[in-house]
């Protein structure tokens, strides 16, 4: 996004909605600039701008002349129509729109409820019907009524881990009985996330889907956090003698070995012996549940476990240091961050669609859809898909887009599906509209336009010309060569380069501004420079 902006500060395109007083600064071909776009852009980069030069109206004109007749340009050779030009400009404008996408509100719900489960850790045990392998065609249904008959099976007596170990396919069953242990905030899919804090202390929940397949859980302990942990650790990896090793390993701490010493001669974690031991910090949730009940158990820093297994080999544990969980505000920064870049922040999409529905006028036909719930896709004909399906405001949609739509989604239940199609057309006229409805996203997106085809442009036409073209380099620096203190040209090239560049553009500008009428309107021009005593 930001490759653009090394070559020309001025890249504001101010919205040109003017008053009715505005005047005319200057044109291109006829084509004119109002007072109010050059003020706006002027007045924008005067901040930045370092030289004295630059800041004198008749320089800053000159190059903002020569900014539109480059653009221009750019228009003229048709640059716009660029797969690559088209392709990343449609990935900015998704960029510039996700905040709108955003219900502040919401959001601001879910950033107290992700500290309100940071301090707050819950245990679980769970059982898992997983979907097929992608490409592997299967019924939901059938899917949901095993996990349902399993939790029955629950509901009616039977113990949760026999159960888990006798259905689940979660492949850690075998060693865990679907026990997860204590986890918080961001450690588990966000839908499991939910249904373990929403089910109370020694309940099943009800069926719930992750990408995995479907799930149900039992909630068995919940606890205030423990904070995060410093620690050191020596591993012996699991072998014939793993055993003693670690015994003979803990006899020499308690003989007066440093702790540190030990780690870095004999622990098998290549990662972390050559640091004495030294783990990355860590939470609830981050390790084995083994691994941090031992080290929950330590009561003063600087002690270490006994000798324990877990499914790596066999661990002392040291306690380097722990660390409480800071309060709502210090936390506010991180959690607000991972509240937007996780999957829950979508959930607030959906916030701002049911509001735009609420807003915007939708009519739909019953007739024009029934089309479609009578038939399947491959059996209606086309040409005969010329009814408005349901309209947006004044925007129409017509039930071949819906067809087409279907061909894509053939496998999503025919009400499912209508009813996506139409939360995706609200959200593309909204996104469509962003254009007329909020000024700044507008100024935004034309600044990203036209400055991203000015360096399609400028690539064109500077930058690869002058790095592709040897035998003028070597002209130019032969013509220049005093400037480079006689230097030979390998010592010089990327000077070179940058020279050649300068000399390239402005030759072009120049040819520019010959073949392009532009006219200066005098009297609004003085009437500017009075504003800034100029």
């Amino acid at each position: 996004m930001s490759k653009f902006f090394s070559f020309f500060f001025v890249l504001v395109i101010i919205n040109n909605s003017f008053a009715q007083k505005d005047k005319e600064l200057f044109s291109i071909n006829n084509s004119p600039v109002m007072v109010s776009e050059f003020k706006q852009v002027y007045e924008k980069n005067l901040g930045i701008i370092v030289d004295k030069e630059s800041k004198n109206i008749d320089s800053y004109l000159k190059l903002y002349i020569n900014y539109k007749l480059k653009v221009k340009e750019a228009y003229i050779l048709k640059l716009d129509t660029l797969k690559s030009y088209k392709r990343e400009l449609e990935v900015y404008k998704n960029q510039l729109i996700a905040p709108y996408l955003l219900d502040e509100a919401f959001l601001s719900k879910l950033i107290k409820d992700a500290y309100y489960r940071k301090i707050n850790e819950v245990k679980a045990s769970h059982i898992l019907i997983k979907f097929p392998k992608n490409g592997i065609k299967f019924d939901t249904l059938m899917l949901y009524k095993r996990i349902e008959e399993v939790r029955n099976r629950i509901l009616n007596g039977d113990s949760f881990e026999k159960v888990a170990k006798e259905v689940s396919e979660d492949p850690s069953v075998k060693i865990n009985g679907g026990d997860l242990g204590y986890f918080s905030v961001f450690s588990m899919l966000y839908p499991f996330e939910e249904a373990a804090y929403k089910t109370p202390l020694n309940q099943v929940s009800k069926p719930f889907k992750t990408k995995y397949g479907y799930h149900i859980l039992k909630v068995t302990g919940k606890r205030l956090s423990k904070g995060s942990f410093d620690v050191a650790h020596i591993l012996v990896k699991n072998s014939s003698n793993s055993k003693e090793k670690i015994d003979s390993l803990y006899k020499k701490l308690k003989f007066g070995s440093s702790f540190n010493v030990v780690a870095k001669k004999y622990s098998e974690d290549n990662a972390t012996a050559f640091l004495g031991g030294n783990l990355p910090r860590f939470g609830t949730g981050d390790m084995v549940s083994v691994f941090e009940n031992k080290v929950l158990e330590i009561k003063k820093l600087g002690d270490y476990t006994k000798p324990f297994k877990t499914k790596f080999g066999w661990h002392i544990v040291k306690l380097i240091k722990n660390h409480p969980l800071g309060s709502f505000d210090e936390l506010k920064e991180e959690l607000t961050k991972k509240v937007r870049n996780s999957s829950r922040a979508t959930l607030s999409k959906q916030v701002v669609l049911s509001r735009l529905k609420k807003e915007y006028k939708i009519k739909e036909s019953e007739k024009a859809l029934a089309v479609f719930l009578v038939s399947e896709n491959d059996e209606i004909n086309q040409d005969n898909l010329n009814s408005v399906l349901f309209t947006i405001n004044k925007k129409k949609i017509y039930q071949k887009s819906f067809y087409n739509y279907r061909k894509k989604n053939k496998s999503t239940p025919i009400k499912r599906g209508y009813q996506d199609y139409k939360d995706s057309e609200v959200l593309t006229y909204f996104k469509n509209d962003l254009l007329n409805t909020k000024p700044e996203f507008k100024q935004a997106f034309l600044e990203y336009k036209e400055g991203l085809l000015l360096f399609e442009l400028l690539q064109e036409k500077i930058w690869n010309t002058s790095l592709n073209d040897t035998i003028g380099l070597k002209a130019f620096y032969k013509l220049n060569k005093s400037k480079y203190k006689n230097k030979s040209f390998t010592e010089v090239r990327g000077y070179v380069i940058t020279d050649y560049q300068k000399q390239l553009e402005a030759d072009w500008v120049k040819e520019l501004r010959e073949k392009n009428k532009i006219e200066i309107k005098e009297k609004e021009l003085q009437k500017f420079k009075k504003i800034y005593n100029q």
